[in-house]
């Protein structure tokens, strides 16, 4: 199973309710009508229309509504699109970032982090104990949800036994934004431990561009070699952009 990036109480300044605000809380009692009618409208729309009828900010606000009960939440919402871009980027974002946004505290990091393992998990259900090439377009979704907006390389081998069956997905290492150290031992050294038959690499390019660098051909190569020196398949090398992926199997480079 890949390690995920987790945070906890002590990592991150307690708050009671995201203290810090940027519209002024609103009293004990009743919600007012514009807020309690403007909140009771977009949850009407979201359960008749589901997230498709609805932009990235008013998914946020609905988001945002539990983390921050007495509160216009509007402002927040559009300040974490503007330093974030889009919903996608905002939930994977590392805390230490989220708390750079004023408004933000933990109560917030919690709702935005488990829709993000939420999301993480259900894809990750789709393709594990089941054949790559049935399922191919579910793990190229899975990838992209778990990598494509990290800010920092992560290195990924997904193994498959004689059938081509997913049996393992683990983060092999985590680096830089434009680097991470690959030891081509190490990994079929793993692939050995979990018998498995086959492997299929898989790493992401925070800049969003999935153009193989030469150092990415070269750890590949180096790779492919080991692994055929053991009797096991490389299957292929997936690199993650923002919003597309390069195959190095389709591109010719395996």
């Amino acid at each position: 199973m890949s390690k995920r990036n987790q945070f906890s109480e002590a990592s991150l300044p307690l708050f009671a309710c995201d203290e810090v605000a940027i519209s002024p809380a609103i009293p004990k009692g009743k919600l007012p009508s514009y807020i309690a009618d403007h909140r009771q409208r977009l949850r009407a729309r979201f359960l008749s229309g589901g997230a498709e009828a609805m932009p990235d900010y008013e998914l946020l606000e609905l988001l945002l509504f539990r983390a921050i009960p007495r509160r216009d939440v509007k402002p927040l919402a559009r300040l974490l699109l503007e330093k974030f871009n889009d919903f996608n980027g905002i939930i994977s974002a590392p805390a230490e970032r989220l708390l750079e946004v004023n408004g933000v505290g933990e109560a917030v990091i919690c709702e935005l982090k488990i829709v993000l393992a939420s999301a993480q998990r259900l894809a990750r259900s789709r393709i594990l104990q089941r054949p790559v090439v049935s399922s191919w377009d579910a793990l190229i979704d899975y990838c992209h949800t778990a990598m494509a907006h990290r800010d920092t390389e992560q290195f990924r081998v997904l193994f498959l036994d004689r059938k081509n069956t997913l049996i393992a997905d683990e983060e092999q290492a985590s680096g830089t934004v434009d680097h991470v150290p690959v030891y081509p031992r190490e990994v079929v050294k793993r692939a050995l431990e979990l018998n498995a038959s086959a492997l299929i690499l898989v790493h992401n390019h925070p800049s969003g561009d999935p153009t193989p660098s030469p150092e990415d051909i070269s750890m590949t190569a180096q790779i492919e070699r080991a692994a055929q020196a053991l009797g096991l398949t490389l299957h292929d090398h997936l690199i993650i952009g923002k919003s597309t992926e390069l195959s190095f199997r389709a591109s010719g480079l395996l």
